[in-house]
């Protein structure tokens, strides 16, 4: 069934507080970049305490602007999660480089590890498992790693289009979180159907993966906005469902938000404990204020701002 469903008699209502809303936002984490996370003054004022922040490493951002902006992130009081693209790693000596600055300067005891965005490496690396098993993020004493998830597979990782090397990883990922002392979750690329991704985390546990899943959600943004960056992420399925929804002109300029998808994962965790989506994770793609808005009206005491 499709989500992006916006009549008014139809689904849940934003600004309607859930109990099953609120408690499923409980410890929701959102990701920044360097020159986004410039744009908010003061992030106490629009996240939850102890709200965890992804800080996405694009290629061509300087470490010193990630490892500033997770200093001032850290500062505030926010635990801070960099991406550690595997493939825009020069060598051992970078990583260790890298790990060494975010521990010295900003106090980080948590990573993202996934191979990156770009079709060739630029050093020595080249997948998450590599950095894993260069053993740097153990011997520093990380706390928590986290890896990526792909609810709708990648092409970059299987390009027939299907999910065996995907699986394989999860796999060999599902096995050193047995041997490291740090904590593992999967942190998912985002989807915006219900159905699939439940039929997805089922499938892990199935398979005998248990690693915790973070599953990503879009946040408010334009359907142009959303098109541009599933094509860029290679969302297939859901990219389908937000091009039907771009055919109904009289929708095409009405923002997306993601009140039901939300509250469909919601309810079915609040009747499934056992579910293995234990956190959310948002993209901000239409802004992080205006996700961590979103987030207010919708999450109840899940969401209030640290500041408050």
């Amino acid at each position: 069934m499709a989500l992006l469903n916006f009549k008014k008699d139809d689904g849940p209502v934003a600004g309607t507080l859930s109990p099953e809303v609120e408690t499923f936002l409980q410890g929701y984490s959102i990701e920044v970049m360097p020159r986004t996370a410039e744009k908010v003054a003061d992030f106490r004022a629009i996240l939850p305490k102890g709200t965890r922040v992804y800080i996405a490493h694009i290629e061509g951002t300087p470490i010193e602007d990630m490892v500033a902006t997770a200093k001032r992130l850290n500062a505030d009081g926010f635990p801070v999660m960099p991406h550690f693209p595997a493939r825009i790693i020069k060598d051992a000596a970078t990583l260790k480089d890298w790990i060494a600055r975010y521990q010295g300067e900003a106090n980080v005891d948590q990573a993202l590890l996934l191979a990156g965005g770009v079709d060739k490496p630029n050093g020595d690396f080249h997948s998450s498992i590599q950095l894993l098993e260069a053993g740097a993020f153990d011997a520093a004493g990380f706390k928590r790693l986290h890896v990526a998830g792909h609810p709708e597979g990648n092409k970059d990782i299987d390009p027939d289009g299907g999910m065996k090397n995907v699986e394989e990883a999860l796999h060999w990922k599902q096995k050193f979180s047995e041997i490291t002392d740090a904590q593992m979750a999967l942190a998912t690329q985002f989807a915006f159907e219900a159905g699939p991704i439940i039929a997805w985390a089922d499938s892990l546990k199935a398979a005998g993966i248990d690693l915790p899943v973070h599953i990503g959600i879009a946040g408010p943004a334009k359907l142009q906005t959303l098109i541009k960056f599933a094509i860029a992420c290679g969302v297939g399925p859901s990219l389908r469902v937000l091009q039907r929804r771009a055919k109904d002109v009289t929708k095409l300029l009405m923002p997306f938000e993601p009140t039901d998808v939300i509250s469909q994962l919601a309810a079915h965790k609040a009747a499934n404990p056992d579910f293995n989506i234990a956190q959310v994770h948002f993209f901000p793609l239409g802004g992080i204020k205006t996700n961590a808005n979103w987030a207010i009206q919708n999450g109840g005491r899940s969401a209030v701002p640290a500041n408050q």
